[in-house]
Parts: C-alpha cells; sequence; structure tokens
C-alpha cells in the first residue's frame, strides 16, 4: 500500500492533549530544496526526520494530559527530539528520511510516538495532464455546465 510523503502544512495531534480534535500545522525548516505535491514543484518542502525541536507552527496542542495541576492540566509546549517510521529508502539532501503519513513524533513529556500526523499536507492539484485522462462523459455527469475541452485549453495556456 502507498503512502503519501508529509509535506510542509501538515498537521499534526497528540495523543495525550487534553482537546481530542487539536492539531497544529508541521512546518518544514531542515531543508528549502525538496518539494513534492504540486504541479510547480516549488510550494509544498517534503518533511524529514530532520525537522525536529520547534517545528510546529503554534507549539502546542492545548493542555496536557499527563501534566496536571491542582488548577487543571499544563499547557503542552511542543519540542520534538524524534521521528519515527520514516520512508528509509531515501535520504534527502539534509540527511533526512522522507516522513510518511505513517511517521509519529515524540514528545519529551508524552514519549515516542505519542505525536501522529492527522493530515499528509498534500492537496489535489488538477492540470492539464489530468484533464487529458479523465473521462468526457463522467464529466458532464458531474457537473453538466462544465465543458472540459474549454477547461483543457485553458489549463494549457496557463501551464
Amino acid at each position: 500500500m502507498e503512502k503519501y510523503v508529509v509535506v510542509d502544512g501538515a498537521a499534526c495531534k497528540c495523543k495525550f492533549s487534553e482537546d481530542t480534535n487539536a492539531t497544529d500545522i508541521l512546518v518544514v525548516k531542515s531543508q528549502k530544496k525538496h518539494f513534492a505535491n504540486d504541479k510547480g514543484a516549488n510550494k509544498k518542502l517534503i518533511a524529514t526526520t530532520k525537522d525536529i525541536n520547534q517545528t510546529l507552527k503554534n507549539g502546542t496542542f492545548g493542555k496536557c494530559t499527563l501534566q496536571p495541576t491542582s488548577s487543571g492540566n499544563k499547557p503542552c509546549m511542543v519540542t520534538i527530539p524524534q521521528w519515527y517510521d520514516p520512508y528509509e529508502k531515501v535520504t534527502l539532501s539534509n540527511q533526512g528520511k522522507i516522513l510518511t503519513e505513517d511517521s509519529t513524533a515524540e514528545c519529551p513529556v508524552g514519549g515516542p510516538k505519542c505525536i501522529e500526523i492527522f493530515k499528509h499536507g498534500q492537496v489535489a492539484e488538477v492540470g492539464s495532464q489530468q484533464m487529458q485522462k479523465a473521462d468526457r462523459d463522467a464529466l458532464k455527469q458531474i457537473n453538466p455546465l462544465l465543458n472540459p475541452d474549454e477547461l483543457e485549453d485553458e489549463m494549457a495556456i496557463c501551464s
């Protein structure tokens, strides 16, 4: 089964957050050379095992259930010392291994593998190549106002 590569903008969450819906955004700081996902290959930096320390946008998942006090749980202060389960077959120029949607991270409070990738950060972009492969009849049934031929011509001009 194929796994998605994690890119800048991926959403992470901690299994010890008081708010089970709390997420934070991964910011790739370890490299500026390797991109994935977008057709121009210049927007979505690939996340690696070198994206450690304070690499989350807000640096918190809310309150941590592992840090109770008499007035409630202490706020989480995320620092990632290590990532687990990267894609081992490729090493990027920063000597990091590529993170996948199955990768997890450690937290000094929560321990190994307590931070998981909730959304890998990749988004679908429709390009002229996808339009060429698309089933014209299916597109017309989904959206009768769409003219696939005109859309393909416009996309070719923009490329």
